[in-house]
């Protein structure tokens, strides 16, 4: 299953995050104890969780009215939190909690040029972003999401200008940019801020992977979480999951023709381009112009590292020309390594097995080349035996329990 968090509309606020996410099935009562418990510690604080209308799409609002018994430094607050104990919030919980209120606190350093332990919240209530956050990370968790791939659609941010503890600040507040750096964005299209620091920092913290448009996926569920606004437009945050039967990316291909190189050079071309950037390197054999015999090297690249393994083609191998084809869409197949132990000619040793998957459905496995090479050095066994026999000990071990 993956998740998709959609801040496109009315951008991102930590309890429009927590309403999408009650809506795609987080029971509210348990959501609404979580947040005004952990709260309750920082302030006076009411959460109350129900559907409401935004321009006709019907979301979850969930409103959290609080007042800070005192304001609080950052230092403070992560001690704070993190001597409080619920039955339902586990380590994991606290651990991403914690590493968002990191994120709030390193912006608010960063803009104020002032050490992490001097920082104090200005414009992030304690107690009410104790409850978003605390509540985000319960659903975020409740709906299994944290073993999950998320991916981030481009963050709308509003603009116009917000009073802030130093005056009067154009949006998006300095500290949410600091924030979403990294991260696409855009402005508009109302004169006031639709993307908090605290909505932001859960963004960052949740997000794997942030793309231009929708990934491919079998959309099962969709969530909306309500901004408290009336708008001319549903001010809503849209969060999707479902499952990714293909995963996709973005790769460049880089081509060049070669006419007059030796095997030697082209054979340590090939390896200098995978240590430069390349993901793969292909090279064909080609009948060239004037019917002279050479070869055709295409190699595989990030679309950012494109212009560095160009030039190390160039430099590798004299052509005057590199052509790339930027940014070429592929699906692939899920991968993961999974390590594994054997005995092989009395020894026993890991190895690691790459396994392809297409949703729960394994489609390939095979043993890591250069594992097995080493081994079959070490021990004196034959490379093809080495890795026919991992082969043979995963599909065992795959049988006998569940590794995947």
């Amino acid at each position: 299953m993956i998740m998709v968090i959609d801040p496109q509309n009315a951008g991102i606020a930590g309890n429009m995050l927590v309403g999408a996410m009650i809506d795609l099935g987080v029971r509210k009562e348990e959501v609404q104890d979580i947040m005004e418990y952990y709260a309750s510690f920082f302030g006076e604080i009411n959460v109350d969780i129900g559907k409401t209308s935004k321009s006709g799409i019907t979301a979850t609002y969930v409103d959290v009215k609080c007042q800070d018994a005192e304001p609080i430094k950052y230092e403070e607050l992560r001690g704070r939190l993190n001597s409080i104990t619920h039955e339902s919030v586990t380590p994991e919980m606290l651990e991403l909690a914690n590493n968002i209120f990191k994120t709030l606190a390193e912006a608010e350093s960063s803009v104020h040029g002032i050490s992490l332990d001097k920082v104090h919240f200005h414009e992030v209530g304690a107690a009410d972003a104790v409850a978003d956050v605390m509540g985000a990370v319960y659903c975020f968790h409740q709906l299994q999401l944290h073993t999950q791939k998320t991916y981030g659609m481009p963050v709308a941010l509003g603009g116009g200008r917000v009073e802030s503890s130093h005056g009067p600040i154009s949006v998006p507040a300095p500290a949410t940019l600091e924030i979403l750096k990294g991260v696409p964005t855009f402005g508009g299209p109302v004169d006031f801020e639709l993307t908090t620091p605290t909505g932001a920092a859960l963004l960052k913290n949740m997000v794997d992977q942030f793309l231009s448009y929708y990934p491919m996926l079998v959309n099962q569920k969709v969530g909306y979480g309500a901004g408290r606004r009336d708008l001319s437009f549903p001010n809503t945050l849209r969060v999707l999951t479902g499952d990714a039967p293909l995963g996709s990316d973005k790769v460049s291909v880089l081509e060049t023709n070669l006419d007059n190189i030796s095997g030697e050079v082209l054979g340590h071309s090939f390896s200098n381009l995978l240590e430069a950037g390349a993901l793969d390197v292909t090279i064909i054999p080609t009948l060239n112009k004037k019917n002279r015999p050479g070869h055709l090297l295409r190699v595989i690249t990030r679309p950012e590292d494109s212009a560095t393994v160009s030039e190390a083609i160039i430099r590798e191998t004299g052509t005057l020309g590199v052509r790339i084809l930027p940014y070429v869409h592929r699906n692939i197949a899920e991968r993961k390594i999974i390590p594994i132990e054997m005995d092989i000619a009395g020894e026993v040793t890991q190895i690691n097995i790459k396994v392809g998957l297409i949703g729960e459905e394994i489609i390939s496995i095979a043993p890591e080349y250069e594992d097995a090479k080493v081994i079959s050095a070490k021990t004196g066994v034959p490379l093809k035996n080495v890795m026919k026999q991992a082969s043979e000990e995963f599909k065992r071990i795959l049988d006998e329990q569940a590794i995947i």
